[in-house]
């Protein structure tokens, strides 16, 4: 993000207007804190496409009452290392929570977790669960199903959503492993901003109407969809293809939810989502011992390669996120585009709440 083009709002703001907006419109004051921080702490890593700018989704499906602003989420089955769990449509940060707490305590007991739910919704970043558990000295994995907007390797036809995957595992002195990646190439948001600068898309990204592998953002936007990680069959994206299919079946197929077609469009919120989401932690204690030393070792192994010409690191999954909760400490607050600051304002007029408050900076 072009630092002209960011205004400076401290992280505790962030939070306070998420659940005042929340809390407005009769969301469980404890559910609005818990959305807000998923949502704060996705910005504050640097995932501002799953930050504060949906705040106006989780409104949307609140006010409409096709996501529940207050209950509880309830276990309909369970044995000693395994749950099922109805999340009786409340907000997926709730829904995730609930079955994070309980996946943590099982692995304690029986050395794995393994909690399956229905009835979910969007959840925010999946990372935000698997480093919950792994704040815990376990292992911890989170996968949820989306709406469908991907075409299958060699299918004219959307299927399945982006699908994400997260793993985070610990490491000696607070270092760790944190994947956090979707089952598409890119998101849906760079897909909109090549569009406004009027760039083509790199090879792999999207596909027009037909399915077909295509450069032009306008084709992706308007009636195509995204492309599975790989791009096209010949660079392997059956194996984006694949994941995305083996998150559905541990998530909606095994958790009874909606999968694939059977979910919801994005853009369609008259009806409940009932997304399949999975949450695992496991106890390296049940195995080798010597576990965070020896993912410090693999960790040290990638940083200290030496990098390929031009680079000057080389990353693992977690880094970059870490590179910029640095800087958010550094400038004292998050930075965010005027044009979602202005959005907000609006926002918190219809809603009757004090607007988000801005930082002056020098």
């Amino acid at each position: 993000m072009d630092s002209t083009e960011g205004v400076l709002v401290k992280v505790a703001e962030a939070h306070s207007f998420i659940e005042r907006c929340m809390v407005a419109r009769g969301t469980n004051p404890t559910h609005a804190s818990l959305l807000a921080e998923l949502l704060v702490s996705a910005d504050s890593r640097g995932h501002f496409s799953h930050g504060l700018n949906r705040i106006d989704v989780y409104l949307e499906n609140v006010e409409h009452g096709v996501t529940a602003g207050d209950g509880e989420p309830v276990i309909i089955k369970e044995m000693a290392g395994t749950a099922w769990v109805d999340g009786r449509n409340l907000l997926g940060p709730v829904v995730g929570q609930f079955c994070t707490d309980l996946v943590i305590e099982k692995a304690k007991q029986a050395g794995i977790g393994w909690v399956v739910a229905k009835g979910s919704n969007h959840y925010g970043i999946a990372g935000w669960y698997s480093m919950r558990i792994k704040d815990t000295g376990m292992i911890g994995l989170s996968f949820t199903n989306t709406s469908p907007c991907v075409y299958p390797t060699r299918s004219k036809q959307i299927i399945t959503g982006t699908n994400p995957i997260a793993c985070s595992a610990p490491a000696n002195n607070g270092d760790s492993f944190d994947l956090d990646m979707a089952t598409t190439t890119v998101a849906y948001g760079k897909v909109e901003i090549c569009h406004l600068k009027g760039q083509t898309l790199p090879s792999g990204w999207g596909s027009n109407s037909d399915g077909k592998e295509t450069s032009d953002p306008k084709e992706v936007l308007n009636g195509g969809g995204l492309q599975p990680l790989g791009g096209g069959e010949t660079t392997g994206g059956y194996k984006g293809t694949g994941l995305a299919l083996m998150v559905e079946v541990i998530t909606g197929i095994l958790g009874g939810a909606h999968f694939g077609t059977n979910i919801r469009k994005w853009s369609a919120g008259e009806r409940e989502a009932d997304l399949g989401q999975c949450f695992v932690a496991l106890n390296p204690e049940a195995f080798a011992p010597g576990f965070s030393e020896r993912m410090t070792s693999l960790i040290a192994m990638c940083r200290n390669a030496e990098p390929a010409n031009g680079e000057t690191e080389v990353l693992v999954a977690g880094d970059r996120a870490r590179h910029h909760m640095e800087k958010v400490a550094r400038e004292g607050g998050i930075k965010y585009h005027r044009n979602l600051i202005t959005k907000l304002d609006v926002l918190a007029a219809r809603l009757e709440v004090d607007p988000i408050r801005r930082e002056t900076t020098r």
